[in-house]
This record gives C-alpha cells, sequence and structure tokens, in this order.
C-alpha cells in the first residue's frame, strides 16, 4: 500500500521536473535561435538581417544542430535539420553579397526571400520555420519514451493507490456496520 503511494508521489515529482526542463529547453532554443530568426526575418535592414541570422546561426553551431533528423520514428523530410540549417546557411551569404550599391528595391526583395524562408503562415498566425523537436534533439526520442513511461507509471501508482485507499474505507465501513 505504501509503495503505490510513494512510487505515485515520486513519479508525479519526477514528472514535474522532467517537464520543467524540457520547458527550460523550449525556452533556450527560443532565445537562443528562434527569436533571432524571427528577427531576422522582420528585419527592415539587410544588416540587421544579417546580425540576426548570424546570431542564430551561431547558436545552431555551437549545440550541433547543423545535420541529421529530428523525427520520433520516420525520418520524415520536413525534419531535415542540414537541410533547414542550409537553406539559413545560404539566406545569410545571399545577404552578405548585397553590394553597398545595391537598390532599394533589390534590398527589399532580398529582405522578402529571407522573410520566405524563415517564416510559415498557419491557421494559428505566423511562426519561425524549424524542424519538429529540434529543441530537444538529438534526445527527442528519449524525451517521448522517458515522458511516457513517467505518465504511465504515475497513472497505474495513482490508480493503484486510489484503489487500495478505497478498499481500506470500504473493510472500515464493513467492520463499523458489521455487514
Amino acid at each position: 500500500m505504501r509503495l503505490n503511494k510513494l512510487t505515485f508521489i515520486c513519479s508525479i515529482i519526477f514528472l514535474f521536473f522532467f517537464v520543467i526542463t524540457i520547458w527550460w529547453k523550449l525556452i533556450e532554443f527560443s532565445m537562443g535561435c528562434q527569436d533571432h530568426l524571427k528577427r531576422a526575418a522582420d528585419a527592415n535592414t539587410v544588416q540587421t538581417a544579417k546580425v540576426e541570422l548570424r546570431t542564430a546561426l551561431a547558436y545552431l553551431q555551437v549545440n550541433n544542430l547543423t545535420e541529421g533528423n529530428s523525427s520520433i520514428i520516420f525520418k520524415l523530410p520536413r525534419n531535415d535539420i542540414g537541410f533547414w540549417y542550409n537553406n539559413l546557411n545560404e539566406s545569410l551569404k545571399e545577404l552578405e553579397s548585397v553590394p553597398d550599391s545595391a537598390s532599394q528595391l533589390e534590398r527589399s526583395n532580398i529582405l522578402m526571400k529571407l522573410r520566405g524562408t524563415i517564416l510559415d503562415e498557419t491557421d494559428k498566425g505566423t511562426k519561425v520555420t524549424h524542424p519538429s523537436w529540434l529543441q530537444v534533439y538529438p534526445s527527442q526520442f528519449a524525451t517521448v519514451g522517458i515522458f511516457i513511461i513517467i505518465s504511465l507509471v504515475s497513472c497505474i501508482s495513482g490508480i493503484l493507490s486510489w484503489a487500495e485507499l478505497d478498499e481500506s474505507r470500504y473493510a472500515k465501513f464493513e467492520r463499523t456496520f458489521k455487514i
């Protein structure tokens, strides 16, 4: 009886810290890369876009997010990190190749192309394009597996604890009323 309660409490605590860790990884990725990509896409000048794109690419390089596939089960093309990273790198090269003498139209066209590369329009609004599960790559499979296992242990131990509690209440009720 106590083992189920202890297991339930420990699994809930572990699940809480696990969720906080994943949440932190999401924030870290957002601050280090995603927000800079958004700023590069929203930039009004080529110089600002270059600075923001360089910052995002530096984060990707430091965190070894330059190749691989972040899919959980199947290697989906939309989760190809190398393709995505190379697109961003080529965009930076294009920005760096814009001469100072370029017309405003040429600069605007490059910035619009960059915006199209970085952002996607969805039903929920505009979002930064990046492979799914990139925030926890290369441990995305382990992340999902651990979450499922902790959730199952929490549910099963919680149900068993509740059943034992309910059973002990029924036994006490029986003794009281001599049923």
